[in-house]
């Protein structure tokens, strides 16, 4: 069941009637109009239907805005994205130079503090090569740097950092503060054990706030020893449970014990065993696992972190404690690992009790055929970033620069998974890339290989109940404007050319859906179960 949260509005009607919109329902065409009593859904219609009577609802004119389920992010690292959105953030800087100059202004407004960014790419710099430890202490000072490059894999950091966590001493010490693998994990550890408490809660507060704002109402956090710890996820949990906000499902890659402490915690929700449990690393640090070479390092195929025996112990182990499990794997050697894992698993188990324990393999970028047709057979969840293909795909992004047009073309094949009736959740991998629900839902419909694309009705729902199916929690009717559902949703202008760039919004569709992934609507209000999170009414 979902955590009890307080009601932030402790006086607020309990029966309220929306009306005069364009309610997205799948069981109730042209509807204009639902109401809700308290936590749930319990009437939606038209404007020729009369609600059910009872005590007189306070009422809502949408004024002709659009209702919709809610969002939910169904890949998050919380306190990243917190300190990226109040920190250092390098994701746009078009230069080297740029990026250094941004971390010295951010080191002028927090003289003598550590400074934790994110977002380098320098394969979108005109100089081709990530910043050296020296120009982080000329930038930035005597203090400790940590700046992740855009797919969270591989770190630049400062001398200081580097002595204080001995990442020099670990396999993946690249030289001149550049570090992968071991040593990443263990400069990354650091960084953010270091980082004092008040200020991960400030930066999951900044991120539960912002995420409402763009109709968010669920986030699932991938924590673990080496993006996080914990106590971080601890920590995060127990915010969701006792501030308002989008509600977290929480993931965690290490330690069987973990995971159940964090699940026996009372009103804490549903946690997962693994999540972004690192099977390979990315494809931008080189680190993906490929059946084939890659093609600007033809000796290469990346590297595996576990086995398939490592991937059917956690899923027995899983299986035995009640809980998901969820395997970081983006490469399609990596992906090879972990079918080969779950088969093993299924061998013991049975097919049925695998598939119905709806694990979750996250990114799943690389994907072939048969690939596919297993994850379906295995009853699988794609936790997908429709993102990466946005910013890496096409004959000029990193997709091809890493793997050859070819392969290049197979990324993220978003129409495959459906059609095999893979379920797919999508989501951000923020700080990776930015929350940016409406976003996803353009990119999945907008691939750049056509054949790759689904709907964007497909899209809306992989972005919205997609999730709830993804944390195993739609049973409900989570993520679905239907009469008994949970009142979780929110209200878009969806008005041409309120916005910069909707000039095209007042073109034909097919639905409230259609025309507000072309406006990028604004959020008007956000509820989850009735509680309201933001609001612009």
């Amino acid at each position: 069941m979902p955590p009890t949260r307080p009601d932030p509005h402790p006086h607020a009607p309990r029966r309220v009637l929306y009306q005069h919109g364009h309610v997205h329902s799948p069981t109730t065409a042209h509807a204009t109009a639902l109401l809700v009593d308290g936590a749930t859904i319990t009437w939606i219609g038209t404007a020729t239907d009369t609600p059910p009577g009872g005590p007189t609802p306070t009422t809502v004119d949408l004024r002709g805005a659009t209702v919709t389920p809610a969002f939910v992010d169904a890949h998050v690292h919380t306190t990243a994205t917190g300190l990226a959105l109040d920190g250092v953030d390098l994701t746009d800087t078009p230069t080297l130079r740029h990026a250094l100059d941004q971390l010295h202004r951010a080191a002028r407004r927090r003289p003598g503090q550590p400074l934790l960014g994110t977002g380098w790419d320098e394969t979108r710099w005109p100089e081709q090569r990530p910043p050296t430890a020296a120009e982080l202490t000329r930038a930035a000072g005597p203090v400790d740097v940590y700046l992740a490059r855009a797919d969270g894999h591989t770190a630049v950091i400062s001398l200081t950092l580097a002595e204080r966590s001995r990442a020099p001493h670990a396999p993946g010490w690249l030289g001149d503060g550049l570090c992968r693998d071991d040593a990443h994990h263990r400069a990354r550890t650091t960084a953010y054990h270091d980082l004092p408490r008040t200020s991960r809660l400030d930066a999951a507060r900044r991120v539960r706030t912002h995420a409402a704002t763009l109709g968010i109402a669920a986030l699932h956090e991938m924590g673990g020893p080496q993006v996080s710890s914990a106590d971080d996820l601890a920590d995060l949990l127990t915010l969701a449970r006792d501030e308002p906000g989008p509600a977290v499902t929480g993931y965690w890659a290490g330690d069987l014990a973990t995971a159940l402490a964090l699940a026996a915690e009372p009103g804490v929700g549903p946690v997962g065993y693994g999540g972004d449990l690192f099977v390979d690393g990315s494809l931008g640090s080189h680190t993906a696992a490929l059946r084939t070479p890659y093609h600007d390092q033809p000796t290469h195929h990346g590297q595996l972190h576990h086995d398939a025996d490592d991937i059917r112990d956690i899923v027995l182990d899983a299986t035995a404690a009640g809980l998901q499990t969820g395997f970081h794997a983006i490469g399609d050697a990596a992906l090879d690992t972990v079918l080969t894992g779950l088969h093993a698993a299924a061998a013991r188990l049975g097919t049925a009790t695998v598939a119905a324990a709806r694990h979750r393999v996250e990114h799943a970028e690389l994907a072939h055929p048969d690939q596919i047709s297993a994850m379906a057979r295995l009853g699988l969840i794609a936790s997908v970033q429709p993102a990466f293909d946005a910013r890496y795909g096409g004959p000029d992004g990193l997709y091809t620069t890493r793997l050859g047009p070819a392969r290049a073309t197979a990324m993220n094949p978003f129409a495959a998974y459906t059609a095999a009736g893979v379920t797919l959740a999508l989501s951000s991998d923020s700080p990776v890339t930015p929350l940016d629900p409406w976003g996803a839902v353009h990119a999945a419909a907008h691939h750049h290989n056509p054949a790759a694309r689904i709907s964007t009705a497909a899209a809306f729902t992989a972005a919205t109940r997609g999730g709830w199916v993804a944390a195993r929690a739609a049973a409900d009717g989570s993520g679905r404007l239907t009469a008994g559902a949970p009142a979780t949703f929110a209200i878009w202008d969806t008005r041409p050319g309120h916005r910069a760039g909707t000039a095209h919004a007042a073109e034909a569709s097919d639905g409230p859906v259609d025309t507000a992934a072309r406006t990028r609507p604004a959020c008007l209000r956000t509820v989850l179960r009735g509680q309201i999170l933001h609001d612009r009414f």
